[in-house]
């Protein structure tokens, strides 16, 4: 779409969670340079006490933001934290948000990327058994969602983003003496994700117990990881309250705050924004200043 201003909608989530609170806050320190859409409505609720008609609000709303952003009446969208558990219960199929957005706007090729304020990760594997991330890995994967998490970082304002790709075994294998998959498959995705993004420079293998703290420090933007708890760990340490989820892959931006709806203490006013807050501002940034 071509506006003035970019539209950004959003979502409430499950609203007897911290959703409604977290957005309304992150609503009074938003960049003015944009419109903010409210994707549903408000309903009834008692905070802390989810029902089914919250679960199912909330899923209606999440419809309604996929069809707004496959149409193009929004230029991206921030979601409020829904109780997975209790979308399953209405015959939801999907893990989560991130696969439910690709495939209603029929994309196959995406990936689950967080990013906070010291670091950037995505996930060559997601929610896979420990002992399934070996056999998991290929070259292909590592390119693809690579690649994406570089595209990522150019269309949220860094035009040369550099990548390092973590190694999977301590010391990255000590040379084979304790796995093998850093020459035998991250080091050709490597050299593959060198030629396929010219305007990147991609590091690695990186020894995994060092690169987190080089991409903390400024030496990377971002990192990709060959399994979930090796990048979710040092982002939950440095990034908790900052850090967001986003759905890399889209045309249009879908990005979320990397927790939950915290029903214990909803209506509390005990809810942090600030990764609410950080939401809004990547998804403004995905935009560009003439959209």
């Amino acid at each position: 779409m071509s506006t003035q201003r970019p539209v950004i909608g959003y979502t409430l989530g499950d609203q007897a969670g911290i959703g409604p609170e977290i957005i309304a806050k992150a609503l009074e320190r938003v960049p003015a340079d944009a419109e903010y859409r409210l994707i549903g409505s408000r309903i009834d609720v008692v905070p802390g006490q989810p029902t089914t008609a919250t679960a199912r609000a909330a899923l209606e709303h999440l419809e309604l933001a996929a069809e707004a952003l496959r149409t193009g009446s929004i230029d991206a969208v921030v979601t409020a934290p829904v109780c997975k558990e209790a979308l399953h219960r209405l015959g939801f199929p999907y893990p989560g948000q991130t696969e439910f957005f690709a495939a209603r706007l029929g994309v196959r090729n995406f990936a689950m990327c967080l990013t906070g304020e010291h670091l950037t990760v995505a996930l060559a594997t997601t929610h896979v058994a420990l002992a399934d991330v070996p056999q998991r890995l290929s070259v292909s994967e590592l390119v693809r969602v690579g690649c994406l998490l570089a595209e990522f970082k150019r269309r949220t304002g860094t035009p040369q983003p550099r990548l390092a790709v973590a190694g999977l075994n301590p010391h990255n294998g000590e040379n084979g003496a304790f796995g093998d998959e850093e020459s035998r498959i991250l080091a050709p995705a490597v050299a593959q994700l060198r030629a396929a993004l010219p305007w990147a420079s991609v590091h690695g293998p990186c020894v995994p117990d060092v690169v987190y703290r080089e991409a903390a420090a400024g030496r990377y933007d971002a990192v990709l990881a060959p399994y979930h708890d090796q990048a979710l760990i040092p982002l939950k340490l440095l990034d908790f309250n900052s850090g967001v989820n986003a759905t890399i892959g889209l045309p249009r931006l879908r990005v979320s705050p990397d927790h939950g709806t915290a029903f214990d203490i909803a209506g509390k006013g005990l809810a942090n924004p600030a990764s609410t807050l950080r939401a809004f501002e990547l998804a403004r940034r995905s935009i560009g200043k003439h959209s």
